[in-house]
C-alpha cells in the first residue's frame, strides 16, 4: 500500500499568513520607492524646463508666456533660436499632469513652475502628493 502525503490545511494557513506578513512588509517599501523615483523624475523635469526657460530668455530677453513657447516663436522674435526643448511638446510630469507655469511670477521669482505631484491638485504633504516647485528648494 502507498501512503499519499501531502499538506494539511493548517500547513497550508501558516504559509498563507507567512506569506501575507511578507507582502505587507515588502510591499509599501517597494511601492514607496516607486512614488519617490517619481518625485525625484519631477524634480528633474523642472530643473530641465527651468534651463530651457532661460535660454529662452538669453536669447529673446524675455521669457515666454505659455510653455508652449519653448517649442515654437510665440515672441516673434527674430533672436528665437528654439525649440528649447528635446521633446517635441511640452513633456507632463510623471502623473500625466501637465506643469503648471505662471509668468510673471507670484511666489517671488520671474516665474513659477511647477508640477502638483500625484494627487493633481494644489498643496499635499509628503511625496507623491506635495507640489514640487521652482521657489522652495526641497
Amino acid at each position: 500500500m502507498v501512503k499519499q502525503q501531502g499538506f494539511t490545511l493548517i500547513e497550508i494557513l501558516i504559509v498563507m499568513a507567512i506569506i501575507g506578513l511578507l507582502a505587507g512588509l515588502v510591499g509599501p517599501k517597494i511601492f514607496g520607492g516607486f512614488e519617490q523615483a517619481k518625485c525625484n523624475q519631477a524634480k528633474a523635469q523642472l530643473k530641465n524646463i527651468e534651463v530651457a526657460l532661460d535660454q529662452h530668455r538669453l536669447d529673446t530677453g524675455k521669457y515666454p508666456r505659455a510653455l508652449e513657447g519653448l517649442l515654437t516663436n510665440t515672441v516673434s522674435s527674430n533672436r528665437w533660436s528654439g525649440p528649447y526643448l528635446k521633446q517635441q511638446n511640452v513633456p507632463t510630469d510623471p502623473w500625466e499632469h501637465p506643469y503648471q507655469y505662471k509668468f510673471p511670477g507670484t511666489k517671488g521669482g520671474d516665474y513659477d513652475l511647477y508640477s502638483l505631484g500625484g494627487d493633481g491638485v494644489e498643496g499635499g504633504q509628503g511625496c507623491p502628493n506635495e507640489d514640487i516647485n521652482n521657489w522652495k528648494s526641497s
